[in-house]
């Protein structure tokens, strides 16, 4: 995976993500645990909604990142009887879109409850796309793992297919923590 200098590194291309991502599919459900207490889940079937659901799961901070009006409204005001943090990030799942901007706020986030021994859910409307890639930005940012490294993980557990604008941001992501990683060892 090296670039054209020696000791330079470059992301996987898009292709080899893809074949990560698109091939042994299997049935994941509405809700799945793809790193220890870190949950990925839609909204279309009320995952997000279903605070019976989210105690049951013991969920103690939700990344919702299809946050806003015109998307999956539920805010921090919806969860406050249940005692759930909220962080809301207003996304659009469009390959223009830019998320990279969200990558280390909700990297910390995750990371802080993860810490404070709390369960996180992150979802969005379908849970594949803008949620996936800012659990996969986590599992970068705060757990050393690679963009490759990073899907199979999640993979592992549930379908995701963040779209070709956030795997190109992943992709960055990935090149420029490689190369802080080595600049520091």
């Amino acid at each position: 995976m090296g670039g054209g200098e020696e000791g330079s590194y470059e992301a996987p291309p898009i292709g080899s993500l893809l074949d990560v991502l698109l091939k042994n599919k299997h049935n994941t459900g509405a809700v799945n645990q793809v790193w220890p207490r870190l949950y990925l889940s839609n909204a279309c079937r009320s995952v997000a909604k279903d605070i019976a659901l989210l105690q049951d799961l013991r969920v103690s901070h939700i990344v919702n990142a299809a946050h806003g009006t015109e998307r999956i409204d539920t805010g921090p005001g919806y969860y406050s009887d249940a005692g759930v943090v909220y962080l809301g990030v207003a996304a659009d799942d469009s390959k223009d879109f830019d998320i990279s901007g969200f990558f280390s706020d909700t990297a910390e986030f995750i990371h802080s409850a993860l810490n404070q021994n709390g369960v996180v859910l992150v979802h969005c409307a379908r849970g594949i796309s803008r949620s996936a890639a800012l659990v996969l930005s986590f599992l970068m940012i705060k757990r050393g793992l690679s963009l490759m490294e990073a899907l199979q993980t999640v993979r592992k557990h549930r379908n995701i297919l963040p779209n070709a604008g956030f795997l190109n941001q992943l992709r960055q992501l990935d090149t420029a923590l490689h190369q802080h990683r080595t600049e520091r060892s």
